[in-house]
């Protein structure tokens, strides 16, 4: 029943897009606002499937530090519910995402108007001076930036691999910066079918304020993320033991995994 439940929800999952993005064809001639109102249905309705056919629902906590003004939103990524979850809570943001996305019918159309930043991942370094301007044009509208710092998903429970490029930009756009939090991925996993109920938590920390050396103010960023991430991997645990069971199995993954070459944007 598990499955099957989890099953229907990834059919409906991608129904469900698909019918939003179809519904939604003339709000591309609104530009990036219709776009990003796209997200937030597609957020809420995905939301609500997940609740009803497979048991698993959200909680938001911190939200007294939401900054609605130019910040940047640095976030565990865990999950494909990550990417729905947090554009709810913000009024005009635009993702750094890997470019390929761009590409894809419909839905890179909304990228493209929701002025989403599309980058090729293997520039590495290279695209850090590209992405500063980008993300000073950003703020200049009054606009959040999201990152994930670690470029891509990571198991729940696996060890951290955080990227340079996230401290180069609070380096040199003077941001603040604000750290997320989440355990979805104990919930849904990378790459994975199956979807255990429970209750996913995105948690938003204290704001980082400009002005830190990059290096220090990366460790403070992985620190403040990963120890919250820990704790609410726990909570999970605790609430139900089964899922025990896949942390362990994300660990031994991730440390039978090959090591990734690390490139210039990484040191």
């Amino acid at each position: 029943m598990h499955f099957l439940r989890s099953l229907a929800f990834q059919i409906m999952f991608y129904l469900n897009v698909f019918f939003w993005m179809v519904l939604w064809l003339p709000s591309l001639l609104m530009r990036r606002h219709g776009a990003l109102e796209l997200g937030r249905q597609w957020g809420r309705t995905s939301l609500f499937l997940l609740d009803k056919l497979c048991g698993l629902k959200v909680e938001f906590r911190g939200l007294e530090h939401l900054e609605a003004g130019p910040v940047i939103v640095a976030a565990k990524h865990q999950s494909t519910w990550d990417t729905f979850v947090l554009p709810l809570l913000f009024p005009d943001f635009s993702f750094i995402l890997k470019r390929e996305l761009v590409y894809l019918p419909f839905f890179g159309w909304y990228l493209i108007a929701a002025e989403q930043i599309g980058i090729d991942r293997a520039k590495g370094g290279k695209l850090l001076p590209q992405l500063v301007e980008k993300t000073k044009r950003i703020f200049a509208q009054n606009r959040q930036l999201f990152i994930f710092p670690e470029g891509t998903r990571r198991l729940a429970g696996a060890p951290p691999d955080y990227k340079y490029g996230v401290a180069h930009l609070y380096h040199e756009t003077g941001a603040r910066v604000l750290p997320v939090a989440l355990n979805s991925g104990v919930f849904w996993g990378r790459h994975k079918l199956l979807i255990h109920p429970g209750v996913a938590v995105i948690e938003f920390l204290p704001v980082i304020e400009p002005g830190l050396p990059p290096r220090e103010f990366l460790n403070l960023l992985s620190e403040r993320i990963e120890t919250a991430c820990d704790r609410l991997i726990d909570e999970a645990v605790a609430r139900d033991p089964s899922l025990a069971a896949v942390i362990e199995a994300n660990k031994r993954q991730a440390a039978a995994s090959p090591k990734r070459k690390r490139s210039a944007s990484d040191k």
